[in-house]
């Protein structure tokens, strides 16, 4: 048993790591099939934003000690590559999802769960979260699933080296003071927050979400030149959906727009 649970309700769908009493580790079945689901979001119509959450009071304690670290200690080298390349084939998939992923962190993110979280799109916490990207203290690099690439865009080259090199806890108040975490909540109404804004997310032009999150991913890489006529041509496509009409019509007759993401 993989131990996740994938619930669709009213647009949204909540993804749930389920093993409260181990404070929801991840095993090699469980990334195959979390790399698998975000995949298969790409022909979902009836999904238009995720949350991504953890059963219990913690999100997720990254890869199960006795499951995974163990084992891959016995491993050869082309069979570590072949998992390193899986679990980053989650991150993947994750970003390139054309649904926002909306990270609902309490309690123990550590890790890989850590890099769950990185790899949404939006982070709500708890005062009482703690975020550790704690590859250092198992004798690994911090470079793990695209942590040197996206760590630092989110929380600055310097905040990141710190925690990639150190392994430190990073607490709720100060995950929100760097900008990890969008907002705080508390504990009983973090994943009602989280869902209200992946509902609002829903409602809205979601051809024009899906365009924002892929230019956010693809721009990285973009000088400013290049960056800007790639969102011209974007912009330009997303002014051919009938949402950009809609909102037109509802903007004249002073109305809210009803978008339908297409």
């Amino acid at each position: 048993m993989t131990k996740a649970h994938f619930e669709v309700a009213d647009r949204v769908a909540t993804v749930t790591l389920d093993r409260p009493e181990r404070k929801n580790p991840l095993t090699f079945e469980l990334y195959a099939e979390l790399r698998d689901w975000f995949l298969a979001l790409r022909g979902r119509d009836d999904v238009r934003s995720v949350v991504l959450t953890g059963a219990g009071e913690n999100f997720c304690s990254g890869g199960d000690v006795h499951d995974i670290i163990g084992p891959l200690t016995r491993r050869s080298p082309e069979e570590l590559l072949e998992f390193t390349q899986m679990t980053g084939d989650l991150v993947k998939a994750m970003r390139a999802a054309p649904q926002p992923i909306v990270a609902a962190v309490d309690g123990v993110c550590a890790g890989a769960g850590a890099i769950l979280a990185m790899a949404s799109d939006l982070r709500y916490g708890t005062a009482r979260s703690k975020v550790t990207f704690l590859f250092v203290r198992v004798g690994l690099a911090g470079c793990d699933m695209g942590a040197c690439a996206m760590l630092p865009r989110i929380v600055g080259l310097g905040r990141a080296s710190e925690l990639l090199y150190t392994g430190r806890s990073l607490g709720g108040e100060e995950a929100r003071e760097w900008g990890l975490f969008n907002a705080l909540c508390e504990p009983d109404d973090l994943l009602a927050t989280a869902r209200a804004m992946a509902q609002r997310l829903a409602y809205g032009p979601t051809f024009a979400h899906a365009m924002t999150k892929r230019m956010l991913h693809q721009e990285w890489a973009m000088p400013l030149d290049e960056a800007i006529d790639a969102e011209a041509r974007a912009q330009a496509e997303c002014m051919t959906t009938r949402d950009f009409v809609r909102a037109y019509e509802a903007f004249a007759a002073k109305r809210e727009p009803v978008f339908e993401g297409n």
